[in-house]
């Protein structure tokens, strides 16, 4: 039988935010973001917390209590229970995406799965970075496989968790690295039909337009602080 890899939205998108022979991550590509993204994603589809969809800010509001049944996603549960007031879904995507070695955290429990390996490369021959080449491609090649199945199939519904992933994909400039430009141009429509949570039925719906707000808000703050230093 084969090996049943059950990744949480955080690990599939560092798979694809990694090059695979390099193991580095893909330029221009706001991975923190999507990280964070997803991990807030996750907690809202799990229905552990709530976008309150009634105020502007959309504040993020608990609704259970004990603890979620993995490490990082109950330390930012944790975070948003321990507030001492509610945030909005734009404010957790943005303190998510900094949490401290978030990146090789990630990257290091897909390496204990077998699926990257760590290593070190030289950056202009003084400076050593941590890089995580991929050792075993099925999981992300299974994760490719559904998303180009939603964008190329012309009708019908899109599962919650794959409707999430293109939306993260999409709004954080990753989607157009692991999908080819024609593909991209000729099946925009369907696209923006899977992001707007049109194809995943209205009880996700609420959840994918929460997540697309908050880092599309997140990730734009970036850019305008660089623009306003060299402005």
């Amino acid at each position: 039988m084969a090996p049943d890899y059950k990744l949480f939205f955080y690990e599939e998108i560092m798979l694809l935010s990694l090059r695979d022979r390099e193991g580095t991550m893909e330029p221009m590509v706001s991975y923190r973001e999507a990280i964070g993204g997803a991990i807030l994603a996750e907690l809202l589809l799990e229905q552990y917390i709530r976008a309150d969809p009634s105020k502007r800010s959309q504040p993020i509001q608990v609704l259970k209590d004990g603890p979620v049944s993995d490490e990082l996603l109950n330390e930012c549960l944790e975070k948003i229970r321990s507030a001492k007031w509610r945030k909005s879904a734009q404010e957790w995507v943005m303190r998510f995406s900094n949490i401290k070695d978030i990146k090789h955290r990630i990257a290091e429990r897909l390496c204990r799965k077998g699926i990257l390996s760590e290593s070190e490369d030289k950056v202009m021959l003084f400076f050593t970075r941590r890089i995580y080449p991929e050792v075993n491609p099925q999981p992300e090649r299974e994760i490719l496989e559904r998303i180009h199945s939603a964008v190329s199939t012309e009708e019908g519904g899109v599962d919650p968790r794959t409707t999430m992933l293109i939306s993260l994909a999409y709004h954080t400039g990753l989607l157009k690295r692991i999908i080819d430009r024609g593909i991209l141009k000729s099946r925009k429509k369907r696209i923006k039909k899977i992001i707007s949570g049109e194809a995943a039925g209205q009880a996700s719906a609420e959840a994918i337009q929460a997540v697309r707000a908050a880092v599309i808000a997140a990730a734009l703050i970036p850019t305008i602080a660089a623009a306003s230093v060299t402005s």
